[in-house]
């Protein structure tokens, strides 16, 4: 959706009647979430006259009504480490996408520091330290199987003494459903909070744009958990739709704060949600 939606919904409707039931649908099936179709529909039955333009028109004003438009910018802290603590799922994209961060805040001239938390992987302990090779940033490693939590402290501390801008914490890529594994999770939020009551200052979730609806149940129980104060949505390449970018925003508050596009380390960026609306053309 996020490359070509509105395109598609011309080309549907285009030359005939809008069929309600299948606007619905396509609407629905953009992973859009049931509000924000309730709401397009609600304001087009308002239009006198319906065609495919008018229905564009109206999906990209009430759509603009609540996703952020203004490019979020991540500033460092006058004198301590900003945590960033990145959480999801397996198979999200999470590890690469704290890697992808790491980057682009160095390319802006941050410092940064990396933290190894997903102990229950061995894989990304080691993938993580290889990232961070090639970005030219340190990365803090614990054993696998070790306390995360306890790393995460010792990072911070770390991070503080060589007044590093920017601790990007990679945790455990867990199913959203194990309450064992949330609750672990939120012992790491609160170890990192005995430096810094108000760290985390950032906790995103990565979610997979190809995941469609999963993205905001995955979300909502993050939420519930440790809080979330952004999203990063990976695969916005061509293959994910993006609609779950306006659902999360609408039925959880949570704004997309980064976008990935692709697997290279630079095919990662701000969201704009300006940007994204032109896309979806």
């Amino acid at each position: 959706m996020a490359f070509g939606f509105f395109k598609s919904l011309v080309q549907k409707f285009t030359g005939k009647p809008v069929d309600w039931d299948e606007l619905e649908e396509a609407l629905i099936r953009a992973d859009l979430g049931v509000p924000m179709t309730l709401q397009i529909l609600r304001a087009l039955k308002l239009r006198e006259k319906l065609t495919a333009e008018t229905v564009v028109e109206v999906a990209r004003a009430e759509i603009a009504k609540v996703l952020p438009l203004d490019t979020h910018s991540l500033r460092p802290l006058a004198d301590k480490p900003k945590v960033i603590m990145v959480v999801g799922v397996n198979g999200t994209g999470k590890t690469t996408s704290v890697a992808k961060l790491a980057h682009l805040l160095k390319q802006r001239r941050h410092s940064v520091m990396l933290v190894a938390a997903d102990t229950f992987r061995a894989a990304a302990i080691e993938q993580l330290g290889v990232w961070a090779d090639r970005i030219g940033v340190e990365c803090i490693k614990g054993q696998y199987h070790g306390d995360s939590a306890a790393l995460c402290y010792d990072a911070y501390i770390a991070a503080d003494k060589k007044n590093i801008e920017f601790l990007l914490c990679d945790t455990a890529g867990r199913l959203h459903t194990k309450s064992n594994l949330m609750t672990e999770l939120h012992k790491v939020k609160r170890t990192l909070g005995k430096h810094d009551e108000r760290a985390p200052h950032e906790t995103y979730i990565v979610v997979d744009a190809t995941t469609g609806s999963n993205a905001l149940s995955q979300a909502r129980e993050f939420q519930q958990s440790v809080g979330l104060t952004g999203t990063i949505v990976t695969k916005l390449d061509g293959s994910g739709k993006g609609g779950c970018v306006i659902a999360l925003q609408q039925e959880l508050g949570i704004p997309t704060r980064f976008i990935g596009t692709g697997e290279k380390l630079e095919d990662f960026a701000a969201f704009d949600g300006r940007l994204f609306l032109e896309q979806m053309l």
